[in-house]
């Protein structure tokens, strides 16, 4: 703490807080939309593995955060990722997946799975931003990977009761990966080397593209899936 100046110290402590709140609410959104058709019982112990997962993942990538965000093909990877994970969760907002087998998607390993893939993409942004912020001061970053856990249990438990009686927030949150996933994977090498003026020209067009693509596929897979069981009904 003490080979930075005060003010830089204060400076680097509070953009650390605001990164915390910001990103961290975007894992507390994941976590939230893979525990919601959790059986009740198993729903805290899904928030509480999933927050653990987020936090062990951000503390192996802090310290490979340049290297890898700048891995030419990876951005581009981790999108298609989130982009997928989206999909994924808005097609189970009611509890039907592709095959209309409701009980896998109640699994506890199921979601904790989802939680931790989608983890990993996202903590890359989030390891980066702490590393930045903190300036090679260790305590700076400690403090914001201990900070991040209650913002993200907290932050998780509150939306999945929001989910309970708004569901169209399931779509809003899935619509957010998009968002995420089509930004990452317009900032990757491989794209901006062959498309720099679309996105130099308007820098959120991979991001709303990816929202737009997510919330699309996810509702037509979803009517698709419903459609399917309403044929399969003997009744």
């Amino acid at each position: 703490m003490l080979d930075m100046g005060f003010e830089a110290f204060t400076i680097a402590l509070l953009q650390i807080i605001a990164i915390d709140i910001i990103l961290g609410g975007d894992n507390a959104i994941v976590i939230a939309l893979a525990c919601r058709n959790l059986p009740a019982h198993q729903k805290r112990a899904g928030i509480l593995w999933g927050t653990a997962g987020a936090i062990i993942l951000r503390v192996i990538l802090v310290f490979f955060a340049s290297a890898l965000m700048t891995t030419t093909g990876l951005r581009l990877i981790g999108g298609l990722l989130l982009l997928w994970i989206g999909v994924k969760l808005i097609t189970e907002e009611t509890g039907d997946d592709l095959d209309g087998k409701i009980k896998q998607n109640s699994s506890l390993i199921g979601a904790i799975r989802t939680i931790i893939i989608a983890d990993f993409v996202m903590s890359l942004d989030n390891a980066l931003a702490i590393t930045a912020a903190s300036k090679g001061n260790m305590f700076l970053v400690v403090f914001g990977l201990v900070l991040s856990v209650p913002i993200i249990i907290g932050g998780s438990a509150i939306i999945l009761r929001m989910m309970e009686r708004f569901p169209v927030i399931v779509v809003l949150g899935g619509g957010l990966l998009g968002w995420l996933g089509g930004d990452l994977m317009a900032t990757d090498k491989l794209v901006t080397g062959h498309l720099p003026d679309l996105f130099s020209a308007v820098p959120q067009t991979g991001a709303i593209v990816g929202a737009f693509l997510v919330v699309v596929i996810g509702k037509l897979t979803q009517i698709a899936a419903r459609r399917r069981m309403v044929g399969h009904d003997p009744d």
